[in-house]
Formats: C-alpha cells, structure tokens, sequence
C-alpha cells in the first residue's frame, strides 16, 4: 500500500466514527474535507441547525430538508476563514448529483468514498468535472487498522 492509499483509507475511517454523529435511523453518513493533510471542515448527514434532530417522517423515508454530510461540510468551511479550493472530500457514502454540484463549486479536486450509493449521476458529473473519484470498499476501512 503507497502512503497515499494509506492516508485515504485512515481519512475515511475517521469519516466512518463521525457519520456516528448523525442522528438519522435510515443511513448515516460522515464526511472530512482535507486541504494539506489538514481537516478543515467535517459533516455528517442531519436536520438545519435549529431544527429537531430527527431525520425521518413517521413512514421511515428521509424528510426532504435533511442535509447531506457532504453539503454539511463544504457550508460549514464557507463560514470558516479556510477554503476547500484544491481539497480532498472523504465521504462514506459516494455524492449524490446535489452534492457532486456543491463539490463541484466548491473546488474540491478529488472525491474518496467507501460505500456506493444507489445512483451513480452524482459520480458520472463529478468525472465530467475532471473531478477523481477514489472507491475504496468499506469493509477494507476497518477501524482496528494502524
């Protein structure tokens, strides 16, 4: 394994412990933005600040104001003095078309994830964006590693 495959995998294993913060049922979902093997923002998926902190309607589908922890972690670096221009995006779930837009916009230049998400348009825009996406599969990230 190169040092960088091994930095991945230790970045989404954190990810991984703070999608734990996510107060959704459903999926919880973490995310690091890192910027010269720095963390400069961090996300989990979960309601407006302010808002109760549950996620799902009575029928378990997913309230439609929740945000993503992607989207979570790129407001929460444009609050900051810090920009993501020329960052790297862990995520544990892979970004949906909304996020990959966000991502996108935000100069984020590189995508790694640990699980597939359902639809793959957010994936297929971020290449057309010339945006790298780097899958690494979840049950390789185990948390007891060096």
């Amino acid at each position: 394994m190169d040092k960088q495959e091994a930095l991945d995998r230790r970045y989404l294993r954190m990810a991984r412990i703070w999608a734990e913060n996510s107060y959704c049922t459903r999926r919880k979902v973490g995310a690091l933005i890192v910027k010269d093997k720095m963390i400069i923002s961090d996300g989990y998926n979960g309601t407006p600040s302010g808002f109760e902190n549950v996620c799902e309607l009575d029928d378990g589908t997913t309230k439609p104001y929740v945000l993503h922890a992607e989207a979570n972690a790129i407001t929460k670096v444009a609050k900051s003095n810090n920009n993501s221009t020329g960052a790297t995006l862990y995520v544990t779930a892979s970004p949906c078309l909304e996020c990959a837009k966000l991502i996108i916009q935000s100069g984020i230049k590189r995508v790694v994830y640990s699980e597939k998400y359902r639809l793959e348009d957010g994936l297929e825009l971020l290449r057309r964006a010339g945006i790298p996406t780097v899958f690494i599969n979840i049950q390789d990230v185990d948390i007891q590693q060096n």
